[in-house]
């Protein structure tokens, strides 16, 4: 289990009560193990964050981005995010909230690639 911030827990589950249209589309199509049986997480608290969704198999997350983040300021705090999840080795999948939902099928494959790269490299190491 990842440290997070309890204090987070109570936001976490209103994102998951209001999630936007990429992400609920994204949600759709990764949960009930839909990718390669892996379990994923929506709004998941970790360290001071609330990631999007989350599989701990993989130690992936993955972000939906709206307009906010494509500012100078956004992309400050995620640069700053990514490196601190990177330090827990979470690998971070970044789509656009246009991406998501204009080429919904392109943003799974891609996941599942990564997820699959990332058993396969896993089971190496074990």
């Amino acid at each position: 289990m990842q440290p997070y911030n309890k204090s987070l827990k109570q936001p976490s589950r209103d994102l998951r009560n209001n999630m936007t249209d990429a992400e609920m589309l994204l949600w759709q199509r990764i949960r009930r193990k839909q990718i390669l049986g892996l379990q994923f997480y929506r709004q998941k608290p970790i360290l001071n964050f609330i990631v999007d969704f989350y599989c701990p198999s993989v130690s992936l997350v993955i972000e939906c981005d709206g307009g906010q983040h494509f500012t100078v300021e956004g992309l400050e705090a995620d640069r700053v995010r990514d490196e601190a999840l990177a330090q827990l080795g979470l690998k971070v999948l970044r789509f656009d909230n246009g991406q998501v939902l204009a080429e919904i099928d392109a943003v799974v494959e891609q996941i599942y690639c990564v997820a699959r790269q990332r058993l396969e490299s896993s089971s190496y190491e074990t």
